[in-house]
């Protein structure tokens, strides 16, 4: 007993001791960065220097998210984005039962889900309203699909087979020259709406309106529901096609996928302009891998049993994909100012243009970071602002929702980015205090952008961290820093550039921001704005 009361007494003195040294330390710390004696707040705009850059073609390989229209933007000019895709049977090694001629196909349709948010139910009808998510524009483009006869490599030839085969964004020529047959018909007898002409082809439309699929196939409102999608592309496809393709297939080739794939190599999601009567179209970014064909055929239910069934064949859309991109749009500066920066910077998406910027630039620069470190600045926050230029934007182009900041040198994100955790309800607004979100007027426009970069900042201060170069760009989701290839890689003052973040590529919208000039006026003009505080 004696023992243990001594013991205790002893580990409770040993805390006291330790939290009042903690405390101290604490304390003491405190008052030397925000004591009113030896510090005072101070803010300073420092000067950088900001380019414009051309990215030219890119990697569309497999990326994450894939787009898909024409849209004509009033300041950027038009973009028109096709995809192929391979296929991938669910069940590997399908069984018929009965001989392929005797075999009905009822209808083979195509669906692939909308980004959407789920807004209510109607409890009479059972109907359910929807908000689509990723799509600009709202007129209809010239879509049709068509099986593609180009096989997509897992692996390069030229290196051995020893690194992926990858595909550019100026490669439609390649599939324009292997084109198959053409699948999307007028056979509109299981879609939700009363289509007239070409609505699921020359004249298609992304629509919010959910999917129905009605019992035997019977006109809207006068069968019971069947099935209900979300909104998403619903295709009618060629039976006749894809009982050859499938009923009829050839011994073996359904037996895996790995041999499935060569044999049906693909679908070519084609698009032309939209039609002569509108000029504006309409572009989705759509993640295909979800998906599908479905066959509804008639067989029999075994080889002994000769009783007919309804059944199903679905195929995925899974395996490689190709983003196909033209835009009719080139970057207006030819001769960046890599001196003092160009007096506007232009971030186009989908391979248009990026921004590079240079903090503490030339000798200038230098020898401004290194009168900071004599003079001991404690970085309380570091930012870069930019101002978007409304004039130039005008009042119709539609805004990127963010733009992205990163290490051009290492292709990868600042250390602002790893060290902001904050999330949001929408994932586009996640690492909301590193920024890069649009902020807007009471008129919904665009005025500026705000990224914080005080540990970056901090970094080169007190780590002696590299100075290196920050690429600009818009981004469609800021979670996922995955870089693409660049066809033709760019230098800056001996750096090469071989690749761009993902994300910008797939973000077919642009802002127009100003730069660094002196032209610029100073309320409008880039720079580096530091808050920090100094010995007395």
């Amino acid at each position: 007993m004696k023992f243990n009361f001594l013991f205790k007494t002893f580990i409770i003195g040993l805390s006291i001791i330790f939290f009042a040294s903690c405390d101290k330390d604490f304390n003491e710390l405190g008052s030397e960065i925000v004591g009113n004696d030896n510090y005072s707040l101070n803010k300073e705009a420092i000067d950088v220097v900001a380019y414009n850059q051309n990215i030219g073609v890119f990697r569309t390989s497999d990326l994450p998210v894939n787009s898909l229209g024409y849209y004509n933007n009033p300041v950027f000019g038009k973009t028109k984005a096709s995809l192929v895709t391979q296929l991938q049977l669910v069940t590997s090694s399908p069984k018929f039962y009965d001989t392929p001629a005797n075999i009905v196909v009822d209808s083979v349709y195509l669906y692939v889900p909308y980004y959407n948010t789920f807004l209510s139910t109607d409890t009479n009808t059972g109907d359910s309203t929807y908000e689509l998510d990723s799509i600009h524009g709202t007129s209809e483009i010239d879509l049709k699909v068509y099986e593609s006869n180009y096989y997509l490599r897992d692996n390069d030839p030229s290196t051995g087979f020893q690194d992926p085969q990858i595909y550019y964004s100026n490669q439609q020529s390649d599939f324009d020259s292997n084109i198959g047959a053409l699948l999307n018909d007028d056979n509109t007898n299981v879609f939700n709406n009363t289509i007239v002409d070409n609505s699921q082809n020359s004249k298609f439309k992304f629509s919010e309106k959910q999917i129905k699929l009605l019992k035997n196939n019977v006109p809207l409102g006068s069968g019971t529901v069947k099935e209900r999608l979300a909104p998403g592309m619903f295709l009618n496809l060629n039976k006749a096609f894809f009982k050859n393709k499938i009923i009829n297939a050839p011994a073996g080739v359904l037996y895996n996928n790995n041999i499935f794939e060569n044999y049906f190599r693909g679908l070519y999601f084609k698009v032309d302009n939209a039609s002569s009567s509108v000029n504006q179209g309409s572009l989705a970014k759509l993640n295909f891998a979800n998906g599908y064909i479905m066959m509804v055929y008639h067989d029999k239910t075994s080889d002994t049993d000769p009783v007919i069934v309804r059944r199903t064949l679905q195929i995925k859309l899974g395996g490689h994909t190709v983003n196909l991109i033209n835009s009719d749009w080139s970057n207006p500066v030819t001769s960046p100012n890599t001196t003092t920066g160009d007096d506007k910077l232009y971030l186009n998406g989908m391979g248009g243009s990026m921004a590079v910027i240079d903090l503490f630039a030339g000798t200038t620069g230098a020898v401004k970071l290194q009168d900071i470190k004599d003079k001991n600045w404690l970085v309380n926050e570091a930012n870069l602002t930019f101002t978007i230029d409304n004039t130039a934007m005008g009042t119709l182009a539609p805004e990127p929702n963010r733009i992205y900041l990163y290490d051009l040198n290492n292709k990868r994100p600042l250390i602002d980015y790893y060290s902001d955790l904050t999330t949001s309800n929408s994932s586009k607004y996640n690492k909301y205090v590193h920024g890069g979100i649009i902020q807007k007027n009471t008129s919904d426009r665009g005025t500026t952008y705000k990224i914080k970069i005080t540990n970056h900042v901090r970094n080169l201060i007190l780590k002696d961290s590299t100075n290196v170069k920050l690429g600009l760009v818009v981004t469609e989701a800021i979670t996922n820093p995955l870089n693409v290839n660049l066809f033709s890689p760019f230098t800056n003052d001996g750096v090469t550039t071989k690749f761009v973040p993902a994300m910008s590529v797939v973000n077919p919208l642009g802002t127009i921001l100003f730069g660094s000039n002196p032209s610029v006026p100073v309320g409008q003009r880039l720079k580096l704005e530091v808050y920090y505080t100094k010995p007395d």
